[in-house]
């Protein structure tokens, strides 16, 4: 029988206009105010932790449960469309009140993504959104983007406290993903320190990426990361020992039990209470879009350890699949089973060098 795996929070419409295959080193570059910029036809898929994580996690054969929620517009039906096609559209939340969240993603060839994002319904999801029962039947919740999710940052975060809380009361093993947060936005003026202390100790898979974490816990230190890479990526011009293992240090102190840390392209930082490390990426075989491929990353951690590997493979996987990912406009036509994973690792698949 398979483990049942609740992925909740947040989802959204992901609309990428396809840009031409030129490298540029800024956005400035081909961003300039009154100028045409002739564009390839939209890649248009679901994205947030919900599609990107839970549908990715379902390729891999996982029996999972989406819980997310939209509006009755035509972004809605959309994404209602695209998941009845993974027969995953069952556990979704429809309200008449509120907008579909979307994202429109520049994802310009060599540099980061930027996203134009709207939250929309997500704001209103509840920890009641979710029954004790189901929770009950479940192995594993992974929620993902509270950053996104008013109802879940708002009274310093007492909304996600509670929907752990109910969680782990019912026997449910927890994993926690972030999000990007615009400073000048209200979750830009939440004080996440208290929100973490609070909710870590429920957790027992935390995974953000670096800029998300440090953000979150050290705002001066990643102003400094800013001026740093200038326009480069922050994770290019970063050192793990004097730049994310202090961030990972006041997560264990709160309550972390097993941490990654995604650190883009390089590779993701680890700490369990026994062990620490950094695993690299593997050489993707070409890079379209960065979109989704931390949470598919983290979809095969997750898989891998439901299914009884170590922690060592599982993240060998979660690497591996990430560097799948980056191969496709949209976060799950590159994937792979981890099968084929491990088929692919055992061939001889190179690392980055970091």
């Amino acid at each position: 029988m398979k483990k049942k795996v609740i992925v909740a929070g947040h989802i959204c419409l992901d609309i990428t206009p396809i840009f031409p295959d030129k490298k540029v080193n800024t956005l400035s570059e081909i961003m300039i105010p009154g100028k045409l910029l002739q564009v390839e036809q939209a890649d248009v898929h679901t994205g947030g932790a919900v599609a990107n994580t839970g549908l990715a996690m379902k390729l891999m054969g996982a029996d999972v449960s989406l819980k997310g929620k939209v509006g009755e517009d035509a972004f809605g039906e959309m994404i209602l469309e695209i998941l009845d096609k993974y027969e995953a559209k069952e556990g979704m939340l429809v309200s008449a009140e509120e907008s579909t969240s979307y994202s429109v993603v520049l994802a310009v060839p060599g540099i980061d993504r930027i996203f134009l994002h709207n939250p929309g319904a997500n704001h209103s999801f509840k920890a009641a959104d979710i029954s004790k029962e189901e929770l009950e039947e479940a192995t594993l919740l992974h929620f993902g983007y509270p950053p996104l999710m008013k109802s879940m940052y708002e009274n310093e975060g007492q909304e996600l406290l509670l929907l752990m809380q109910k969680a782990k009361e019912a026997g449910c093993a927890t994993s926690l993903d972030m999000a990007a947060i615009d400073a000048d936005s209200e979750a830009g003026r939440m004080d996440w320190k208290v929100i973490l202390r609070k909710v870590l100790p429920y957790i027992d898979y935390f995974v953000p990426s670096v800029e998300e974490l440090c953000f979150m816990l050290d705002r001066e230190r990643f102003a400094s990361w800013q001026k740093r890479a200038g326009d480069r990526d922050i994770t290019e011009i970063l050192d793990v020992d004097k730049d994310v293992k202090p961030l990972a240090d006041m997560c264990m102190e709160y309550g972390a039990k097993t941490l990654l840390i995604k650190c883009g392209a390089p590779g993701i930082y680890y700490r369990t209470s026994e062990k620490e490390g950094f695993e690299k990426s593997y050489v993707p075989e070409k890079i379209l879009s960065g979109t989704g491929a931390g949470d598919t990353c983290i979809a095969a951690f997750l898989v891998a350890m439901l299914e009884g590997y170590s922690l060592e493979d599982a993240l060998h996987f979660a690497v591996a699949q990430g560097a799948c990912c980056v191969a496709a406009y949209d976060a799950l036509s590159g994937l792979k089973t981890l099968p084929e994973l491990k088929a692919k690792i055992d061939s001889g698949w190179k690392k980055q060098e970091v």
